[in-house]
């Protein structure tokens, strides 16, 4: 087998063969992110040589996420904790939890992380700070990857599903599927999330493009994700909608809304489509308060940004390709 060079460790690095000998040699003047590149390159590429103890560091990959009391963004959490327990010593992943109600701080995080970052990976809510902040960091040559939804602007690879698709398939499966005729609603977080966004477009057009003269999208509620408030949101709908027929819920909640349908008299009228499918939806599926879930595959994801972001930071060679994450629908047959 041939001897590893410092041409090698350079290009798997992406820096010259100067840097490499500069950090190798133990002759400083190299920023800690640079040198850290070097080590974990030479080690991926088992340099035989003892690398000096100064320069023994574990290169930093920042994940920082949203909303830990929601049941998608912890499978997400602890997708990336067991991908984490799986790579060498030398890389870390370091998750943080914002609120995503303070762009202010989730802007001050991005900038300011508090240790050496080799990358950033991220799912926060596209808002002008965090735009002008990532903007930033991704000018300093900062690898960034974005899981989950877009940040408009950014330079950084999006790893998620195709959302607008993920509505259409929630409008044709409610178009096709509910027999009963009259209106429609949809609910989501807020704007604030670019998936959310996608998700009522694509659902809407879908209706527009295949209408069906019995059956009409009414309105878009607004409930941010928080379980009671949209609870709340549909009792209202079905109180001012006698002729409600389907409701569509694009974000989180879910279980809220199927506690509060257990009770409803109309729980089998009202055809439902959700995300992301957990313990609480899968039985919501099976006593029938909810008809489809579409599951967006959170584990995939995080797979999915840690291989990109591994490969940006030059610690394998191997393309990875990266088309939309396949979102998967579930019914009460196919649990």
């Amino acid at each position: 087998m041939a001897r590893t060079t410092f041409a090698d460790i350079a290009r798997r690095a992406g820096v010259g063969t100067a840097t490499v000998e500069r950090v190798l040699n133990g002759r400083g003047g190299v920023r800690p992110e640079t040198v850290e590149k070097v080590v974990v390159a030479a080690r991926s590429l088992d340099y035989p040589r003892r690398l000096p103890e100064a320069h023994r560091g574990i290169l930093r990959i920042e994940v920082i996420l949203v909303r830990p009391d929601s049941t998608f963004f912890s499978r997400l959490s602890r997708a990336f904790e067991r991908i984490a327990a799986t790579l060498d010593r030398t890389v870390a992943v370091h998750r943080t939890f914002l609120d995503e109600g303070d762009a202010s701080a989730v802007a001050q995080r991005i900038r300011e992380p508090g240790m050496r970052r080799g990358g950033l990976i991220l799912a926060v809510p596209d808002d002008p700070q965090i735009r002008a902040a990532l903007a930033e960091v991704e000018a300093q040559g900062v690898p960034t990857i974005q899981v989950v939804t877009r940040i408009a602007g950014s330079t950084g690879d999006y790893v998620g599903i195709d959302n607008y698709a993920a509505g259409r398939m929630a409008a044709q499966l409610m178009s096709r599927m509910q027999p009963r005729s009259g209106s429609i609603v949809a609910l989501c977080h807020s704007q604030i999330y670019q998936v959310h966004r996608d998700r009522i477009r694509g659902f809407s057009d879908y209706l527009l493009e295949h209408p069906r003269a019995d059956l009409g999208f009414a309105e878009v509620l607004f409930g941010h994700d928080e379980g009671p408030r949209s609870a709340d949101l549909l009792v209202d709908a079905l109180r001012q909608r006698p002729d409600l027929a389907g409701f569509y819920n694009a974000g989180g909640g879910n279980g809220s809304l199927n506690d509060m349908l257990v009770r409803h008299p109309r729980r089998h009228e009202v055809f439902f489509v959700g995300h992301e499918l957990t313990e609480r939806s899968s039985a919501a599926l099976r006593q029938s308060t909810m008809d489809v879930v579409l599951d967006q595959a959170p584990e995939a994801q995080a797979r999915r940004a840690i291989d990109l972001m591994l490969a940006r930071l030059g610690l394998h060679d191997l393309p990875i390709e990266n088309p939309p994450i396949r979102f998967i629908t579930f019914t009460a047959e196919n649990l």
